[in-house]
């Protein structure tokens, strides 16, 4: 069996607290799935890029990636570096395989949640 890991795919900061929330959503992906390897990686400003978490991960044995775009608007970045990015990943590491799912933001269950988080908020 291929063994799999999640890569969670964020634009990137100057700012290092900007990553919090995708590193809390990494430790609680462990949490539920212990067997699975989960990194983060970064189109910019922070470390590591995606080709340096693809390397990371094939290294540890992993065969079969899946990737969350964690935007929640789906731009180029979405539409365009990612498949760039994971095109150039399939060329240096033959045989692995990805599986690219849709960015958080069109998701219907993380919309509904956000939703039901702002209402919270807003009171009788």
């Amino acid at each position: 069996m291929t063994r799999r890991a999640v890569i969670l795919f964020g634009h990137g900061s100057r700012d290092p607290a900007w990553r919090a929330p995708m590193d809390a959503l990494t430790r609680r992906i462990g949490e539920l799935a212990p067997g699975t390897p989960v990194v983060c990686a970064f189109l910019e400003l922070q470390a590591p890029d995606f080709a340096a978490a693809v390397s990371q991960l094939v290294d540890d044995g992993a065969g079969h990636l899946t990737v969350l775009p964690m935007f929640l608007g789906v731009g180029k970045h979405a539409r365009e570096d990612l498949p760039r990015l994971v095109e150039a990943a399939q060329t240096a590491h033959p045989g692995l395989s990805f599986r690219v799912l849709p960015s958080v933001g069109e998701r219907a269950d993380v919309l509904e949640l956000l939703a039901a988080a702002a209402l919270q908020q807003v009171g009788p």
